[in-house]
């Protein structure tokens, strides 16, 4: 039976929002609740929430979730540092996991649904990667077979799971997801963000 491992990405400074982006409201709760909701709503799977900045006040929020929480001591390098932490973690907890499944806690509109059609496409496709496509692009929340996570484990600094998505497009299968174009980085994408509830 396939097991999949959610790790969220959540160890970001939101340098130019000024504000833990993690800890914004966003329907009566914060937009890292949102996510670990969205997570736990989708399975009965492991959930690895890795933390950087503001990592104690932000523990605090996550209590009452059934998440395991780890600290990325090298998150002001880059996210690839932080996928490292989060499978490593996720792989200590479950060693049978099959396949590890990356979220950002800046996209607000990931739904539960969308998490149960990537698993299903992975099922039906067989290609080793699942991911969204908005704009112009190809990114998370992406969902990578085991056969990768030797290279998910091998990203340094500000090198994300992109890289691997573009490294084998051939193994790549994408679900058409607009609203991930939606990501909160400053106050203005926070505004737009509200007035579209």
């Amino acid at each position: 039976m396939e097991t999949t491992g959610i790790i969220i990405l959540a160890a970001g400074a939101s340098k130019r929002l000024g504000t833990p982006k993690q800890q914004l409201p966003f329907q009566n709760k914060s937009l890292l609740q949102n996510v670990v909701h969205t997570a736990t709503q989708s399975g009965n799977m492991p959930v690895v929430v890795v933390l950087g900045a503001f990592a104690t006040q932000i523990k605090q929020q996550l209590i009452d979730e059934k998440v395991n929480t780890v600290v990325n001591p090298g998150w002001p390098t880059g996210m690839g540092g932080s996928i490292k932490t989060g499978l490593q973690h996720l792989l200590h907890l479950s060693p049978g996991v099959n396949s590890a499944l990356l979220l950002l806690c800046d996209q607000p509109f990931i739904t539960t649904p969308l998490l149960e059609e990537m698993y299903a496409l992975k099922t039906t496709s067989g290609k080793a990667i699942i991911a969204c496509s908005y704009g112009n692009t190809i990114g998370t929340p992406a969902l990578f077979d085991k056969s990768l996570f030797s290279q998910l484990l091998a990203l340094n600094g500000q090198e994300g799971a992109k890289k691997i998505l573009l490294q084998h497009p051939e193994q790549v299968a994408s679900i058409d997801f607009p609203q991930g174009a939606v990501d909160i980085d400053t106050n203005g994408d926070y505004e737009q963000l509200l007035t579209k509830i």
